[in-house]
């Protein structure tokens, strides 16, 4: 490191002088007093961010008398300090809005125009509508493993198998072994649905 370097003839080594503190204009709001007001007392209810300013007897004659609630008869206070426990927020019960006035039922359609989260929170069918019976989870894995739809009937899932045999196994494509993993889980998906009976 070049200590000559003109790099170094810019750093300050001392610091600049402050400016001594200002003396406070602020006078002391009880009245008579001409002593300075250094010490901040809140004005009271319904007067938030505003403030007293007192010297340090009078803050303290001032903070023992000093009630928020005053004025208020029990029942509001109770109410205050039940509405303070949710941040004094306008809340209601899960479910009692709907069917209201204004309450829509497609209001997630409404904020979501490309339709990401329709199907996600999107009620399903009553039973009539449903369609075919319902297939286990596992059963729903291995037809998607081999690309079907959960309503495929067995000869589907048959021509879908031999379909995917034939493009995967490593005689039908010149001996490329990359698919065969592919393959395994083909025969391992057929496997599950001859399990469960649907073929």
């Amino acid at each position: 490191m070049n200590l000559n370097s003109p790099l170094f003839d810019r750093i300050r080594t001392q610091r600049e002088p402050r400016e001594p503190p200002r003396e406070s204009t602020l006078r002391c709001d009880s009245p008579g007093c001409e002593a300075e007001g250094a010490y901040r007392a809140p004005m009271g209810r319904l007067r938030e961010g505003q403030y007293f300013c007192f010297c340090l007897e009078h803050v303290r004659e001032y903070n023992a008398t000093y009630n928020y609630f005053n004025g208020m008869d029990d029942a509001s206070v109770a109410r205050y300090m039940k509405d303070a426990t949710i941040g004094h927020r306008p809340t209601w019960s899960m479910g009692t809005r709907r069917g209201q006035a204004g309450f829509r039922e497609d209001a997630m359609a409404a904020v979501d125009p490309l339709g990401v989260y329709r199907q996600r929170f999107r009620r399903p069918p009553p039973a009539a509508e449903r369609r075919g019976p319902r297939r286990s989870p596992v059963t729903i894995r291995a037809l998607v493993a081999m690309g079907l739809e959960e309503t495929a009937d067995r000869e589907t899932i048959r021509a879908r198998y031999k379909e995917l045999v034939k493009r995967h196994h490593p005689d039908a494509n010149g001996g490329d072994r990359s698919r065969e993993e592919k393959l395994r889980e083909i025969i391992h998906a057929y496997k599950t649905l001859r399990a469960a009976r649907l073929v």
